[in-house]
């Protein structure tokens, strides 16, 4: 994966090059493409002045157990987080980054024009895993007569689909997507990303936080690692904008498979046996701090980057107890719904 000005056939014969080999382009921060090379072909382009990087495109994932179960109503991770229907956000889109979501699904409001999948392949946003399903029900499912109420009830969804049916995918295709997002977000907006890569992407974080700098806002999940968070990306970007959320129980106690680290960290949230919309028009539990991170957008989408806390993680590994997203018994009238 390289990042380079738009290229034009005399950039490939100089480099003795196919362009046929070229898999997908993108424009963003840097405009750059997806291509299979030779390592020999990468460290000559690698030398070429216009060229500003070449990164091995990689394996990205998710992380979650599933229980599928029957819906109900508003749940206690929503309720101790705090929720609203509309008041401050009623122009804002969430973005979701993920295996896609069920477009179809009864307790969502899916924006169907705009999402996209970034799949080879698969020319649908729909989503066949169910991950990127449940992370849309904690942030936006609607207040209804069925299933459950997310923190920003009714919010506008876009799927971004980046991952497959196994929770898998590439560097490429999340890059494609936050691009994607650069050029067609507005300030206020929230992108959620309950996902990781293995190890550091320069490509991807400066992709992140230029579109933070547009006033993008950004929740991350640190990762389910039982590590250092700084050492993930995109989780490992800091900025006004972004979000990095660790993950806590119904008790407020550090979950024992979230990443940590308080440089990089920014707040926890409830993460732990968290119910919410899934594919087929279903309801289901996951753990993660996939699942902790989308509270956290919910409360950007009501209040902005500032935020409520109430309380701290306890059981930090770190030693500096992350505050976790949340509104106190004083604050819940400023993200309240009627049952």
């Amino acid at each position: 994966m390289l990042e380079l000005p738009l290229c034009q056939n005399s950039f490939w014969t100089k480099h003795h090059v196919s362009s046929k080999f070229i898999k997908t382009t993108f424009a963003g921060h840097k405009n750059g493409f997806l291509a299979t090379l030779t390592k020999a072909e990468a460290t000559e382009l690698q030398r070429e002045s216009t060229v500003e990087l070449v990164e091995p495109d990689r394996i990205v994932s998710v992380c979650s157990c599933v229980d599928v179960v029957g819906p109900t109503s508003v749940t206690w991770s929503i309720r101790k987080t705090g929720y609203g229907n509309g008041e401050n956000f009623q122009d804002k889109t969430v973005w979701i980054i993920d295996t896609g979501v069920d477009l179809d699904h009864p307790d969502l409001n899916v924006d169907k024009e705009r999402s996209l999948s970034f799949i080879s392949g698969q020319t649908s946003a729909d989503d066949n895993n169910g991950h990127g399903t449940h992370v849309a029900g904690i942030i936006g499912a609607i207040n209804n007569t069925i299933g459950v109420v997310g923190v920003a009830s009714g919010v506008k969804v876009v799927a971004l689909k980046v991952l497959d049916q196994l929770g898998a995918g590439t560097l490429s295709s999340v890059v494609a997507a936050v691009a994607y997002v650069s050029q067609n977000g507005k300030a206020g907006d929230v992108v959620n990303m309950s996902l990781g890569l293995e190890g550091i992407s320069a490509t991807l974080d400066r992709e992140v936080k230029a579109a933070a700098d547009k006033g993008i806002l950004f929740t991350i999940a640190a990762g389910n690692d039982r590590k250092l968070a700084n050492n993930f990306s995109p989780g490992r970007v800091n900025h006004a904008n972004i979000f990095t959320v660790s993950a806590v129980d119904s008790t407020g106690k550090f979950a024992s498979f979230s990443n940590y680290g308080n440089d990089v960290v920014d707040v926890a949230a409830y993460g732990v046996r968290i119910f919410s919309t899934y594919m087929n028009g279903r309801y289901a539990t996951l753990s993660g701090t996939s699942m902790a991170a989308p509270h956290v957008a919910g409360l950007l989408l009501i209040r902005g980057n500032n935020i409520p806390t109430f309380g701290v993680a306890s059981n930090d590994p770190d030693g500096v107890a992350d505050p976790i997203a949340r509104a106190s018994s004083q604050q819940i009238s400023v993200a309240r719904i009627s049952d």
